[in-house]
C-alpha cells in the first residue's frame, strides 16, 4: 500500500531479459541497509518486489523483476537504461497518509496531450483510457506515474491535473510532455463505488 507521494527519484541502469521476464537495476539515494530483500517499491506507480540490493561507488542500487502482464500493461516495457522514475517505499503502520490510498496496481497507461506551463507550475491534459474514464472525478483522486494528484476538470476521456513548483521538482514530472505514456492507476474508493453502482436486487 502507498500513498502516491514520491520519495525519491530512481533510475535504470539496467535491462536484461529473461526469458518472459525482465529484470532491471535501480539506482537511488535510499541507504542499502534501509531496503529489506522481498520488499515493495513503488517505480512509477507499479509495486515491484526487490530481489537484490548493494552498493557501489557510493549509490544504491536494487534489483527488480517485471513479469509479462506488467510490461504489457504498463510503460515498464518502454523502460531502458536511464530512463528516470518516481519511486515510493511502502506504508509503515503510523505513517502519515498524504496523499491517497494506492495500491500499485496500475490500470491502465494514459497519454498527455497538452502541457502549459506558467508561474513555476504546470497543467497537464491527460486522456485516460475508455474503461477508466468513468473512476475519474472532477476533484477526485487519481494516481498518475505513481504520484497522487487531484483532478481539475473532466471532458469525455479527458482530464486535467495542476502541478505546484514542488511537486515538478520533486518528480519525473519536469520532463513529461504532450505524447508521454505514463501509469494510470484509479481511486480504489471510486472504483468500488462504481461497481456499487452496477450492483442489480
Amino acid at each position: 500500500m502507498f500513498t502516491g507521494l514520491v520519495s525519491d527519484i530512481g533510475e535504470i541502469v539496467s535491462v536484461e531479459p529473461r526469458g518472459q521476464l525482465r529484470r532491471m537495476r535501480v539506482r537511488c539515494h535510499y541507504e542499502a541497509e534501509s531496503i529489506a530483500l522481498g520488499a515493495s517499491i513503488a517505480h512509477s506507480g507499479v509495486c515491484l518486489t526487490v530481489v537484490a540490493i548493494g552498493r557501489e561507488g557510493g549509490d544504491t542500487w536494487f534489483d527488480v523483476d517485471a513479469a509479462a502482464e506488467t510490461l504489457a500493461l504498463t510503460t515498464v516495457g518502454e523502460w531502458r537504461e536511464g530512463r528516470r522514475i518516481n519511486l515510493e517505499r511502502s506504508l509503515k503502520m503510523g505513517d502519515e497518509l498524504g496523499g491517497h490510498l494506492v495500491l500499485g496496481h496500475v490500470d491502465g497507461v494514459a497519454e498527455i496531450i497538452n502541457r502549459t506551463s506558467f508561474d513555476g507550475m504546470a497543467r497537464f491534459d491527460i486522456r485516460a483510457p475508455h474503461a477508466l474514464a468513468k473512476f475519474i472525478a472532477q476533484k477526485g483522486s487519481v494516481s498518475l506515474d505513481g504520484t497522487s494528484l487531484t483532478v481539475n476538470t473532466v471532458d469525455g476521456d479527458d482530464f486535467s491535473i495542476l502541478l505546484i513548483p514542488h511537486t515538478l521538482e520533486v518528480t519525473t514530472w519536469v520532463e513529461r510532455k504532450a505524447g508521454d505514456r505514463i501509469n494510470i492507476e484509479a481511486d480504489m474508493m471510486a472504483r468500488y463505488a462504481a461497481r456499487l453502482g452496477e450492483v442489480k436486487d
